[in-house]
């Protein structure tokens, strides 16, 4: 199995602004601003519409009218759905590559993460914290069930407006869909392959406590060779530091897909499901 630490959502270039924390414990990633998506006025949430929410962090720069790039698709309630219905993530380009080169296919999870910071209700408004750090958190997750290559299948209708099949035409080479299966493998418990994460915890917090958000602390299994880091990108062991639980990660500063192939490792697997029977169910 590989596990994908997959970055979504705002960020310093798009957005610009973390995305939300939100009062009730779930978290909320904004989607990108993007010519090839929808108006955020489309989405809901459990608070009520996104829109309302992304408009109070930016001070209204975003807005009902803003088109954004909804991707990952993970929550079956943020839009109005057709039958059949499953959780999808698209992927393009030098990224899409980095994924195919890595053999990213259906038993992989996908494991998205983006720039947070917890937030509270003020006058009927969304605010953050007063203090509250800036962190890499998990949002949610997906486990392929199939792999396709837009253009090359037959689209379902519940398909049809996924903003990689919509905008198939301008949005990218290697245009490749991750769609998530019925259930997560390995459980004994029937456990959705795909979803957000909801009860905010410390273990959902990739960032290192006290660091800036690109200093990660992660589980020991992730270094079993100090000497040979394996986490694409991250080759190098003088990014990190090996203690006897965990090890700390200096991320690099860009990239999207970030790929660890655990074998058979059981303290990948029982920490993955951990982490979604904690946070996901």
């Amino acid at each position: 199995m590989r596990i994908i630490f997959s970055r979504k959502g705002f960020d310093s270039q798009y957005g610009r602004v973390p995305s939300p924390i939100l009062p009730d414990g779930s978290l909320l990633s904004f989607p990108i601003p993007s010519r090839y998506g929808r108006p955020l006025g489309d989405l809901e949430c459990a608070l009520g519409p996104v829109d309302k929410l992304a408009s109070d962090l930016t001070k209204g720069a975003i807005t009902e009218h803003s088109s954004v790039h909804l991707d990952p698709d993970l929550s079956a309630s943020a839009v109005e759905r057709k039958p059949g219905w499953r959780a999808t993530l698209g992927q393009v380009g030098s990224a899409q590559r980095h994924l195919a080169n890595q053999s990213v296919g259906p038993g992989d999870v996908f494991l998205f993460f983006g720039w947070f910071r917890q937030t509270e209700l003020a006058a009927g408004k969304l605010q953050y914290v007063r203090g509250a750090p800036d962190i890499h958190a998990l949002f949610g997750w997906l486990q392929v069930g199939e792999v396709l290559e837009v253009g090359t299948f037959g689209c379902p209708a519940w398909l049809e407006d996924h903003p990689h099949v919509q905008h198939a035409s301008v949005i990218g080479k290697n245009n490749t869909l991750y769609v998530a299966g019925d259930s997560l493998s390995g459980m004994r418990d029937r456990v959705p392959a795909a979803g957000t994460f909801r009860n905010w915890g410390p273990s959902l917090q990739l960032t290192a406590p006290g660091h800036t958000r690109s200093i990660w602390r992660l589980p020991r299994w992730t270094l079993n060779d100090p000497s040979r880091p394996t986490l694409s990108y991250h080759p190098k062991p003088a990014r990190w530091l090996a203690e006897q639980d965990h090890v700390t990660l200096q991320t690099v500063g860009k990239g999207q897909e970030f790929v660890i192939d655990v074998g058979e490792c059981q303290d990948a697997a029982k920490w993955l499901q951990r982490l979604i029977l904690d946070h996901g169910i």
